[in-house]
């Protein structure tokens, strides 16, 4: 079994929306990740999406999305993206998703030696400074979310276990300075994190980054290239 990941996937099955507006890089790119997963993705693997699947607004759009992705090789686990408005109740959408297909929010599951948990996350202060009052609120309350999350996944832990925490935001700032996330991650021994929400803008960005012995993997599908990216 191996594990890989992808996120941003931003797809719109029922209506089809441009995404080459947003660059070159998304030209025919739901084609090159059917192609690109297919190659290298076995039935028994797993496939981390750390949010922004669908355009969708409701959940029954949504679902066209999500049996499109579950008609791919592996096993998909899910989490919550900035745009997912579409995901209102994580009970709700457990009750439409196919076999083999995982949503993650605030918890934690197992499959074979891995754990995975996670939660959507939110925007790092800059110099322990946020931008404004609500994205401390709303930075505060994930931090609370992501740490349930892990002792969720604490719980499910064995020894020889690896541990995967997928988060949508960036669990650091633009200079990499230490975040009450990472604080967590390290508290808990999280192995590696997954993260996504970077675009074009940021191709700055490391694809892939280790602090303290935890390995992060920025998945984006643009900056993928849409390939999925082996985690473990």
């Amino acid at each position: 079994m191996k594990v890989y990941a992808i996120s941003d996937l931003h797809l719109s099955i029922n209506s089809p929306k441009p995404m080459d507006i947003f660059g070159e890089d998304w030209d025919d790119y739901v084609d090159t990740i059917v192609k690109n997963w297919t190659r290298k993705v076995k039935d028994d693997d797993i496939v981390l999406i750390a949010g922004d699947i669908s355009w969708a607004m409701n959940l029954q759009d949504a679902k066209l999305d999500l049996d499109f992705i579950s008609k791919l090789p592996g096993i998909k686990v899910i989490i919550k993206g900035n745009h997912d408005y579409w995901w209102h109740s994580v009970s709700a959408l457990r009750s439409i998703l196919p076999p083999n297909f995982y949503a993650i929010q605030n918890d934690a599951i197992k499959i074979g030696n891995v754990v995975i948990c996670g939660s959507r996350g939110w925007i790092a202060p800059e110099d322990n400074k946020f931008k404004n009052e609500e994205d401390e609120k709303l930075y505060k309350r994930e931090v609370i979310r992501m740490e349930l999350s892990l002792q969720a996944a604490t719980k499910l832990r064995c020894d020889g276990d690896e541990l995967i925490v997928m988060t949508h935001y960036p669990p650091f700032n633009s200079r990499f300075q230490k975040s009450s996330m990472q604080e967590l991650f390290e508290k808990y021994g999280a192995n590696h994190i997954v993260y996504g929400h970077l675009h074009n803008a940021s191709k700055k960005q490391k694809m892939k980054y280790s602090k303290h012995k935890i390995k992060y993997f920025l998945t984006s599908c643009d900056h993928l290239k849409h390939n999925p990216v082996r985690i473990i």
